[in-house]
């Protein structure tokens, strides 16, 4: 099975640091074979996550291509790099852009842990691109984990 990645967008009730509620809009990622996948998954993990009612507001396939999670890191960098191929069969240099998530606590330290996880790369890249995320949270396949589908209520 082909897993994807899938940004989920879940409104809820959140306690701030002031004791206060406030309904919050938060993205998180997760993969998923299927929007109904990533659906199933999603509401089992905010089921854990989360006190009393919400409502998943989207869901699209991200265009991250790869998730480098740390121990520690307090936020989900995107970072964007561009690099040339040869496509052999036309004889011509391809460019291609790719997104990452990277794991880190400033920018600094995001850049460091990018080339770090792409030191396998054999040809040359550019990062041309490198911000904090909107991500709150990223939830990668677990292999043998299964999420239980919601029923749908009858009338």
């Amino acid at each position: 099975m082909l897993q994807s990645w899938f940004e989920c967008k879940v409104k809820y009730q959140k306690i701030d640091q002031n004791g206060r509620e406030l309904q919050v809009t938060e993205s998180f990622l997760l993969d998923a074979v299927s929007f109904t996948d990533a659906e199933a998954r999603i509401i089992a993990q905010m089921v854990t996550m989360v006190r009393g009612e919400f409502t998943v507001t989207d869901i699209r396939k991200s265009k991250i291509a790869e998730v480098f999670p740390f121990e520690t890191g307090e936020w989900w960098y995107k970072a964007t790099i561009n690099l040339t191929t040869i496509d052999e069969e036309a004889g011509k240099e391809k460019k291609l852009r790719t997104i990452y998530l990277v794991q880190a606590d400033d920018i600094k330290d995001a850049l460091a842990r990018l080339e770090e996880s792409l030191s396998f790369l054999i040809v040359p890249y550019v990062v041309s691109a490198i911000q904090v995320s909107l991500i709150a949270d990223v939830f990668p396949y677990v292999p043998g984990q299964s999420f239980p589908i919601p029923e749908i209520p009858t009338i």
